[in-house]
């Protein structure tokens, strides 16, 4: 198990590579795991990529990586972070009944201010990040039941 301390476009994560079997890896950023699968089994230490600014920017050599989140437990939706940034205000709390399009979150990123909706009708039953967090692109945020 190896731990990382990283700075992102200016947020801290504490990045954790728990096991690296062949062509995936368990990590966990922040507190929230996730599985990240390699294109090619990896043969030496784990490469850290950056996502490139477009699909075309892939330097050669380095495998294309796929992260996939675990399965919540439920078959609820799981509202996710569009991009880096940090957690503003959460206007939400579990157990609330939610419409698709509601205000749930509030998420600085690139300086500007981005409200998370929801992404469907329910009842939040799990709230992933707590005001002030750093969040990453594809983050878990908010699980509707």
């Amino acid at each position: 198990m190896k731990e990382y301390k990283l700075k992102i476009n200016g947020n801290d994560y504490a990045v954790t590579v728990k096991d690296v079997d062949d062509t995936v890896a368990e990590v966990e950023v922040n507190g929230t795991p996730f599985k990240v699968e390699f294109e090619k089994p990896i043969t030496k230490r784990p490469v850290v990529v950056s996502k490139p600014a477009s699909p075309k920017a892939t330097p050669a050599g380095v495998p294309e990586v796929k992260v996939t989140k675990p399965a919540a437990g439920g078959s609820g939706a799981t509202v996710t972070s569009p991009l880096p940034g940090i957690i503003l205000e959460i206007n939400c709390k579990e157990g609330d009944t939610v419409k698709k399009g509601q205000k749930l979150l509030v998420l600085e990123a690139m300086k500007m201010e981005n409200i998370i909706e929801a992404t469907a009708d329910g009842q939040v039953t799990s709230i992933k990040v707590n005001k002030g967090d750093s969040v990453l692109e594809g983050a878990p945020l908010v699980i509707i039941g």
